[in-house]
């Protein structure tokens, strides 16, 4: 099953249309997309008996962010060992969590205002919590997941590794720097969620690609570990990390600029296409 945001109501996708869940439903389910995760396993019974003769003609460009709220976001940090050895830091022993701020969230064709001269792209898959999880066996991992979707974890680079403390939570939350969609994907949906290609293209150069089999820790390993020390919550997402290209790395570093078009795509799962444009201008204390 795909869900998807449309201008803020939630659907189903049919096809080549989409379903409307109140209507369909005649008000049993909300038409707040981010109200679905808090009734998953109701609203999986529930749509699996829809009638597809019910979807209408949508406008791809006008699909929003499918889980625009969440309660908390989790991202982390140097989950592909390229990915460290490009940052030329060490492997990590634990996830390095961080979260990417609520305001940061996206739709899969909005435009983002560029801060500074050093964003950077981050192409990841993004696991959307579907069940309540706390003290989860990572063998128990999946069965929490009500889908995936594609995002983009934007950094300022600059406001990022400020000295003498990395903010990265900060650097990684300006308005924008965080593309979802532009759907979410249910697990029957992909011949192998723990194997799955991933990407990111700038002005149809590609700049990274990598394979999720590739995480040094993988989806359940991740739910195990950040359900041992908080609850992780229906609809919270998870960012799960970015394989080896980004631009900071590069001799000499390559940061994204106004006039750019960044598309991030993951097999089976979906593409963002997100314009870039000039933004208010940030300037970094003491930088």
């Amino acid at each position: 099953m795909r869900i998807a945001n449309l201008r803020g109501r939630l659907v189903v996708r049919a096809g080549d249309g989409v379903i409307d869940v109140a209507e369909a439903s005649e008000g049993r389910f909300d038409a707040d997309p981010q109200a679905v995760y808090a009734r998953w396993a109701e609203f999986m019974v529930w749509a699996a008996k829809l009638d597809p003769s019910l979807a209408r003609p949508f406008d791809q460009r006008l699909l929003d962010a499918p889980v625009p709220s969440p309660r908390q976001v989790f991202a982390i940090g140097l989950n592909y060992s390229e990915h460290a050895n490009e940052s030329r830091m060490g492997l990590p022993a634990e996830p390095a969590v961080f979260t990417k701020f609520q305001t940061s969230i996206t739709g899969p064709y909005a435009e983002v205002s560029l801060p500074t001269s050093t964003v950077d792209w981050e192409a990841e898959l993004v696991v959307v919590i579907g069940t309540q999880a706390r003290h989860v066996a990572r063998t128990d991992g999946w069965s929490h997941v009500a889908g995936l979707t594609v995002g983009q974890d934007l950094s300022e680079r600059t406001r990022q590794l400020v000295a003498p403390l990395p903010q990265f939570s900060i650097g990684k939350s300006f308005a924008g720097f965080a593309p979802i969609g532009p759907e979410l994907v249910t697990l029957d949906e992909v011949a192998n969620p723990d194997d799955l290609e991933l990407g990111c293209s700038v002005n149809d150069e590609t700049v990274q690609r990598g394979r999720t089999r590739d995480l040094i820790f993988s989806v359940p390993v991740l739910i195990e570990r950040l359900s041992a020390i908080v609850t992780l919550l229906p609809g919270d997402l998870i960012f799960t990390g970015t394989p080896a290209g980004v631009g900071h790395a590069m001799e000499p570093p390559r940061y994204l600029s106004p006039g750019d078009t960044l598309r991030t795509w993951i097999e089976g799962v979906g593409e963002l296409s997100n314009p870039l444009v000039e933004g208010r201008r940030h300037q970094t204390a003491g930088v």
